[in-house]
């Protein structure tokens, strides 16, 4: 034992040791402080001007929205009711079933009785991305707003994307998630996420020029640009991350409209949750592998940020289990740690402030189109409490086979259920 405290005491005495020690804390309170500038600049820039939609043409692009659905019994008729629900004159519903086995094509075809909706049928589940690759053949549009067959789009979601495309470099509009279902903690949680991290984020990358990713949930694509970059990828685990990526290396342009509000369900329970962060961390890094080349190219520098941020947030995962394991075993040696304290200190208040301002700041963004997160904003303080450390475990679960492994040849698997 005596042999195990020498050698945690060198470790921790060592320039590396005191570097990481540094990373590890002022990450976070950097880049905190970087998403509530850039968000703020966005909202100052782009979006103080209010919610309310611009005025439709007489011509307006007719839109086809994309709902690609597997085993969603459950929830496809209220997100049809609010798909047909929506206010723009020239659009068509299509749902592409991929081989439900729970009654959702019996649903459909009984909702269709009216001839509203669209139905293209598959024999053969072959995952989201086929979905969407099948279903773009038989799609009327050149917009094709993709929605998830669970979620609910607001009426006004078409008038304020369709705009964008009247710029011919936009190739995709990401929309806003917002989360439906918050009768317990976790979803309370995933609440402040979507707001304060997710939608902050594509505010302030919207700042740097590139976004990491059109929602999977609620994103609209123009067909060209969608062709020239080969469609979405079946073997890829997160096929709406590489999208985004393939079309921006294309230079093509994506931008985010908050005002297009989708309300979606999220994972109940922890282990669904764990399913479906395990497939985002490993979707991100085989889009790093995958693209890493390109990448490297001046003419992707404008993406340069967005790599650095992914890559350094991978980083830190690792930092923070290795850190935490580290003086874990120190504590249980009866050696007192270099940088990690039970009680509260100054580096730990300054990381919890940092993160809990940038959640406000979400929150303060966001409240216009979601009126409920000032309500749930008091459980804000458990986040970088629970979910860092779970949001970590999943990074170092899961990212070394997207980095080590080919992509599986078979299709995506479809997201965690949502009961």
């Amino acid at each position: 034992m005596t042999d195990v405290v020498s050698l945690l005491d060198w470790i921790q005495h060592t320039p590396g040791y005191m570097g990481w020690l540094l990373f590890f804390a002022w990450y976070p309170m950097l880049t905190g402080l970087m998403w509530i500038l850039t968000s703020l600049m966005y909202h100052v820039r782009r979006e103080h001007r209010g919610k309310e939609a611009p005025p439709i043409g007489e011509n307006p692009p007719f839109v086809t929205i994309l709902v690609p659905a597997y085993c969603e019994a459950l929830h496809v008729e209220r997100s049809i009711e609010s798909l047909l629900a929506i206010d723009y004159p020239a659009y068509e519903v299509l749902l592409v079933d991929d081989a439900s086995t729970d009654g959702t094509l019996e649903i459909l075809h009984r909702l269709n009785a009216d001839g509203r909706i669209r139905i293209a049928e598959k024999n053969i589940n072959e995952g989201k991305a086929m979905a969407l690759n099948d279903g773009l053949r038989c799609a009327r549009g050149d917009i094709i707003l993709i929605v998830d067959a669970d979620a609910r789009p607001d009426p006004s979601i078409l008038r304020h994307i369709v705009p964008h495309f009247e710029d011919p470099r936009v190739a995709a509009v990401t929309g806003n998630p917002r989360v439906l279902n918050r009768g317990n903690l976790l979803t309370q949680l995933q609440a402040i996420e979507f707001t304060s991290i997710i939608s902050l984020q594509k505010r302030a990358q919207r700042i740097w020029g590139r976004i990491l990713t059109v929602s999977g949930v609620v994103g609209a694509f123009h067909r060209s640009a969608l062709e020239d970059v080969g469609l979405f990828s079946p073997d890829m685990a997160t096929e709406d991350i590489d999208i985004s990526w393939k079309l921006q290396l294309r230079h093509w342009d994506i931008r985010y409209e908050p005002r297009a509000v989708v309300w979606m369900r999220v994972p109940e329970r922890w282990v669904d949750l764990w399913n479906q962060r395990r497939r985002w961390a490993l979707g991100l890094a085989q889009v790093l592998r995958r693209h890493a080349r390109q990448l490297l190219n001046w003419r992707a520098r404008r993406f340069w940020p967005v790599v650095l941020e992914s890559t350094f947030s991978i980083v830190w995962g690792y930092s923070f289990v290795l850190l935490t394991s580290l003086w874990v075993v120190s504590y249980a040696l009866g050696f007192p740690p270099i940088g990690g304290s039970p009680i509260p200190n100054w580096w730990g208040m300054s990381m919890a402030t940092v993160c809990l301002a940038q959640l406000f700041t979400g929150v303060l963004l966001d409240r216009r189109y979601d009126f409920r997160l000032g309500r749930t904003y008091p459980i804000a303080v458990f986040y970088p409490l629970i979910y860092w450390m779970f949001l970590a475990v999943v990074t170092v679960r899961s990212t070394p086979a997207g980095f080590l492994r080919e992509p599986a040849r078979k299709g995506t698997q479809w997201k965690t259920r949502r009961d």
